[in-house]
Parts: structure tokens; sequence; C-alpha cells
């Protein structure tokens, strides 16, 4: 599985590519997309509107995988995250890719056992689990890692879920016409 997770930021989007090889996490990209804060806003965004596209043109991930947008202190970051997340959610949409969204306790816990974790020790984890020299910076790449960390350790799980959930599913349906229109036996 091929996956490219966005940490999302108008000023700084992280961005951070992790393939599946033999059953191990590999990084294969990973960087900062940035604009000037001193540009218009509308200018801001159709910067990373037209990087992310050439981004998941490049690389034709299987998936991408966005940080959840759930809460902030500061408003005004809200809605920049916001922004920039419903570029990378547009961008992924418009060439048919998948999209799934993890909130960042989730990927604390799926990367660092602990959903309160720092930002220093995601980077020390996401470093330890893809093998890296040192730590990836600025913490928004180490986020984008984490995300795509975080989507390759849940992946499976979510599917034989899914499978679970359509046997089960299936028997009832079968039960039921098993039953013909009786009413259940209640006791």
């Amino acid at each position: 599985m091929f996956v490219l997770g966005i940490d999302p930021g108008v000023s700084r989007c992280g961005y951070g590519a992790v393939r599946q090889e033999g059953g191990q996490p590999v990084a294969v990209v990973s960087g900062v997309i940035t604009t000037p804060v001193s540009d218009a806003l509308e200018l801001r965004l159709a910067v990373l509107l037209k990087e992310l596209r050439q981004l998941f043109a490049r690389l034709a991930p299987e998936v991408v995988v966005v940080e959840r947008v759930l809460f902030q202190a500061n408003a005004r970051t809200a809605m920049s995250v916001g922004q920039a997340s419903g570029l990378a959610l547009a961008a992924a949409g418009e060439l048919g890719v998948p999209v799934v969204q993890y909130s960042p306790n989730e990927v604390k816990h799926a990367v660092g056992g602990w959903g309160n974790a720092g930002k220093e020790q995601v980077q020390r984890m996401v470093q330890s689990l893809l093998d890296l020299p040192e730590k990836p910076t600025p913490p928004d790449r180490a986020d984008a890692l984490a995300l795509a960390l975080c989507h390759l350790a849940s992946a499976p799980l979510e599917k034989a879920a899914a499978a679970a959930q359509q046997k089960l599913d299936a028997a009832i349906i079968s039960a039921r016409a098993g039953r013909g229109s009786k009413p259940p036996v209640m006791l």
C-alpha cells in the first residue's frame, strides 16, 4: 500500500509518503509546502492547491490521509487548517483518490502508543518506525509521515472489521429469511 499523509496548514503544509514493503513501512518522500505570510490569503490558497495537485499527480498515492480538524484554541488557526484540509480533500477527490481522516490523538496513539504524545515524541517515533537517520523536521513533516503510518497500521484492522460486519449482516439476513414472516419468539 502506498499512502500519502497530509498535515494541513496554509503557512506550512506537511506531506509524507510511506510505502509498505515486505510488511515494513518505508519512507518515500516528505517535506513541507510553504506559502508567504505576506501574500493575500486567496493567493496563498491558490499556491497551496496547485502544489497539492502537482504532488498528488506526481506521487499517485493509493490513499491520501488528512488530519481531521477537531478543535483549536485559536479560531484563526482552526480556519487556516480547515481551509488547507479542504484543499487537500478536493485535490484528492479530483483524481479519484480515496481520502481517510484521523484525529491528532488517533495518530499519536498509533505511532507513539499514547494519544497525548508531544511533538518531540512523535518525531522520535516516526524516526524509529521508518528507520530514518535523524528525526524528521519540522514537526509538520513528521506529523504527515505519522498520518501515513497511522493508516498503514489501521487499514488492515478496518478491512477485517468490515469483512466481519458483512458476514454478520449476511447471517442475520439469512436467519430472517429462514424464519419467514414469523416474529421472533420471546421467552
